[in-house]
C-alpha cells in the first residue's frame, strides 16, 4: 500500500502564522523602533542636537512622555507587520514554488535572492500606509503641542491622512520603502550565507544554534549599515509637512543632500544602535513565536 502523505498546514495558515509571529515580536521591540525614528528625525529644523545618543533619546521619552510613551505607534507597528510580513511571506512562498524544478530541486542562491528582493519590495508597497502612520505617530511626541497630529490609533491616522491629505499620501515614500526592503533582503541573504560559511570554515563552530546566532548578528550589522541611509530618507519623506503649499522635500536625493550638508555625513546612520538592536531580537522572537504556533497547530489541529 502507498504511504499516506502526512498532513501539512494549509498555505493560508502559514501566512497567518507568519504575520502573527511578526506582530508578537513587534510588541517587544516597538520601543527600539520609536527611538530609531526619533533619532532619524532629530536635527531637523531648530532641534540640531535634540538627542545625543540612543540612551539619551530613550530617557528623554520616558521622562517627558512616560512608560506608555515608549509604545507610541504600537497599533501602526502591528498593522505594518500584518500587511508587510504576511504579503512578503506569501509572495516568497508562491515564487519559490514556481521556481522549484520538476525534480524538486530548489532555486539557486541568486534566484533565491531575486525572489527575496521581489517579495520584500511587494510587501513593502502593501505595508507603506501602515509605515507612514507609524512614522508620524512615533514622531508626534517630539513636536510642540500645537503642531502634533494627535492620531489616536493607526486606523484614525489612516482615515485622517486620507481625508486631510488624499489617498496618495498613504503611499508617500513608497519608493525608498521598497528600496530599503530590497537592500535589506539582499544584504541579509548574502551576508548571512557568507558569515555562516566563514564561521564553519574557522573550525571553532559547528552547524548549530550558536553558529546561526553569531551569523545572524554579523548579518544584522552588515544589513543595518547598508540600509540605514535609505531608511532615513524614507523616514524624513513620510514625516514631512507641506510648507506654503509645497512639500518639505522634492525627492529622496534632496533628503540625502540636505542631511549630509546640514548634519554631516555620518548623520545618515542616526539611530544605528536601536536599529541594530531591534533587527536581531525581532528576527529571533519572530521565529520563536512561529515555531510555537506551528507546534500547537500540529498538535491540536493536525493531531501529530
Amino acid at each position: 500500500m502507498a504511504e499516506t502523505k502526512p498532513k501539512t498546514s494549509p498555505k493560508a495558515i502559514k501566512f497567518l502564522f507568519g504575520g502573527l509571529a511578526g506582530m508578537g515580536a513587534t510588541v517587544f521591540v516597538q520601543p527600539l523602533d520609536l527611538v530609531k525614528n526619533r533619532m532619524q528625525l532629530s536635527g531637523q529644523g531648530t532641534k540640531a542636537r535634540e538627542y545625543k545618543t540612543s540612551f539619551h533619546a530613550l530617557f528623554s521619552i520616558l521622562k517627558n512622555e512616560g512608560v506608555r510613551g515608549i509604545y507610541t505607534g504600537l497599533s501602526a507597528g502591528l498593522l505594518r507587520q500584518a500587511t508587510y510580513t504576511t504579503t512578503r511571506l506569501g509572495i516568497y512562498t508562491i515564487l519559490f514554488e514556481k521556481m522549484t524544478g520538476a525534480d524538486g530541486r530548489p532555486p539557486n542562491f541568486f534566484l533565491k535572492a531575486l525572489i527575496g528582493m521581489t517579495a520584500g519590495a511587494t510587501g513593502a508597497f502593501v505595508g507603506t500606509p501602515a509605515e507612514v502612520a507609524l512614522i508620524r505617530m512615533t514622531a508626534d511626541g517630539r513636536l510642540p503641542p500645537d503642531q502634533r497630529r494627535g492620531y489616536t490609533n493607526v486606523f484614525n491616522a489612516l482615515a485622517r491622512i486620507t481625508r486631510e491629505e488624499g489617498v496618495a499620501t498613504l503611499w508617500r515614500g513608497c519608493v525608498p520603502t521598497m528600496a530599503r526592503a530590497v537592500v535589506v533582503n539582499a544584504a541579509q541573504l548574502a551576508s548571512y550565507s557568507q558569515s555562516k560559511q566563514a564561521l564553519l570554515d574557522s573550525g571553532y563552530f559547528g552547524d548549530d544554534i550558536l553558529c546561526h546566532f553569531c551569523a545572524s548578528m554579523i548579518s544584522g550589522l552588515v544589513t543595518t549599515a547598508a540600509s540605514m541611509p535609505v531608511d532615513i530618507v524614507k523616514t524624513r519623506i513620510q514625516n514631512m509637512r507641506m510648507i506654503d503649499g509645497k512639500p518639505e522635500y522634492k525627492n529622496g536625493l534632496e533628503v540625502l543632500v540636505r542631511v549630509v550638508g546640514r548634519e554631516g555625513f555620518f548623520s545618515l546612520w542616526k539611530g544605528f544602535t536601536p536599529y541594530y538592536a531591534r533587527l536581531g531580537p525581532h528576527t529571533v522572537l519572530t521565529f520563536i513565536f512561529l515555531e510555537q504556533m506551528n507546534r500547537l497547530y500540529k498538535t491540536y489541529v493536525l493531531d501529530r
